[in-house]
């Protein structure tokens, strides 16, 4: 593992960007603009991929940019560079006036409401700065794959392994006063193999992921599970059509929640392009289901003070007793649809589904007969009539255990019925999303096959 502490100047950094933003708000302002926001960011990262016990790529990235847009009373223009020159700051400032003055009033542009600007600015424990050493971290992706080709000689071929690093520095600044700075790394580490021969190959892999690299899973753990994955998917079958009991496992379960978060994004309603129009609420979800918000997770993926317009999040319910509460809103959407932000510009924070049953073999005894869903292909969802169907591998279950492994099978259904008809949420939780859910247990799903 790579643990090499480095100097960390990040604080300088962001002050740097910050008298650019200010300097950017200021040109604005004296070409005439009635509001302007601004956003510098710079990111540094290493990606080391290695196949078959030999290097394929290193790839060391540091960019940067700074984005500004302005409003010249409901017109809009925006410009980004990422040359930090004065004259080519002042130049693009001046593009994006130009580009305001030929747009069309829009009455739902402008920046948030000053009132709703955040006030009080945290940390949240995700800055965890490493030395990127290409050296260290192609042998962490080496130990991984070796590890996973090790544990069975069925295993005989690899689609690699890989090491990423990247740390992230920013600064968001509007014309209301606002000046926000944020700091994150990430570390991940990931593994692919397959196993079989001919026809017969399958290939599954595993990875870790986490803000601070002592949180990674060790390479060892991440290959031998990835050939635990892949091994157990060998000698596959199909399935007759039928309707059954579908079981998402954890990290397949993330898109259903996923599917809902778009339904009720303020972009979808006020275009019309939901299934989920005019749901806030209305009973969704059973009435035990319940999805929190957390904005100001310790180490969470998405923890922020403020949102993608500075506006304060806050920590509350999305679905409370399977009622929606509320839509994911940034100030365009809000005006568009007669609302307030809810400080969602930019999507949603961490988000928990909370448990009503225990891990995945409780959940798999109390289902008793039906399919283990532990991956899907396809994007085959409607997100205007919530139809829903794409294509899947897993395990068929009986009597509570696998029976055995499945592919080139179909699950459809329809998104509010399947919302509706879930049966359980396990403690399982897949810690490597924003996205903090166990697997979801759908009662019923029409499950297509070759028989």
């Amino acid at each position: 593992m790579i643990a090499t502490a480095v100097t960390d100047d990040s604080r300088a950094r962001q002050q740097h960007l910050a008298a650019i933003a200010q300097q950017q708000l200021e040109l604005a302002r004296t070409a005439g603009a009635s509001q302007a926001e601004v956003t510098c960011s710079e990111d540094a990262g290493l990606a080391v991929n290695v196949r078959m016990g030999e290097v394929e790529t290193v790839e060391a990235t540091r960019d940067r940019s700074v984005s500004i847009t302005v409003y010249f009373g409901q017109r809009k223009g925006s410009a980004s560079t990422a040359d930090l020159r004065e004259d080519s700051l002042a130049a693009t400032v001046a593009q994006a006036c130009a580009i305001a003055r030929y747009t069309e009033d829009d009455p739902a542009s402008g920046l948030a409401d000053a009132g709703l600007m955040a006030t009080t600015l945290h940390e949240f424990d995700s800055w965890h700065p490493q030395a990127l050493d290409a050296e260290r971290a192609v042998d962490t992706a080496l130990a991984a794959e070796s590890a996973g080709r090790s544990v069975d000689a069925r295993i005989g071929n690899s689609d690699g392994a890989s090491m990423n690093s990247n740390a992230s520095i920013s600064v968001y600044a509007n014309s209301h006063g606002f000046l926000g700075a944020e700091r994150s790394t990430s570390y991940s580490i990931g593994c692919a193999l397959i196993a079989g021969t001919g026809e017969a190959m399958q290939r599954d892999g595993w990875y870790s992921v986490a803000l601070a690299q002592g949180d990674l899973e060790t390479p060892d753990a991440v290959g031998r599970r990835a050939a635990q994955r892949t091994l157990d998917r060998l000698d596959p079958r199909t399935l007759p059509t039928g309707q059954v009991p579908v079981l998402f496992c954890a990290e397949m379960a993330r898109s259903l929640i996923g599917s809902f978060l778009g339904a009720v994004s303020g972009g979808a309603l006020y275009r019309r392009a939901s299934f989920l129009l005019d749901s806030a609420g209305t009973q969704v979800f059973p009435g035990w289901f319940t999805i929190e918000e957390d904005p100001f997770l310790p180490r969470g993926f998405r923890s922020a003070s403020f949102d993608a317009e500075g506006v304060a999040t806050r920590r509350s319910l999305l679905v409370d007793g399977g009622v929606v509460q509320r839509y994911l809103l940034g100030s365009y959407s809000a005006r568009k649809l007669g609302l307030q932000s809810t400080g969602n510009a930019g999507g949603a924070h961490n988000l928990q589904v909370r448990a009503n049953a225990g891990g995945l073999e409780a959940l798999l005894r109390g289902m008793g007969t039906g399919l283990l869903v532990t991956e899907l292909m396809g994007q085959g969802v409607n997100a205007i009539t919530g139809d829903y169907s794409r294509g899947a591998a897993g395990f068929w279950i009986e009597n509570g255990e696998v029976a055995y492994p499945v592919d080139g099978i179909t699950i459809a259904g329809n998104l509010k019925a399947m919302f509706a008809g879930i049966e359980a949420v396990g403690d399982d939780i897949d810690p490597r999303s924003h996205v903090r859910t166990g697997s979801i247990l759908v009662g019923r799903m029409t499950v297509a096959g070759t028989g």
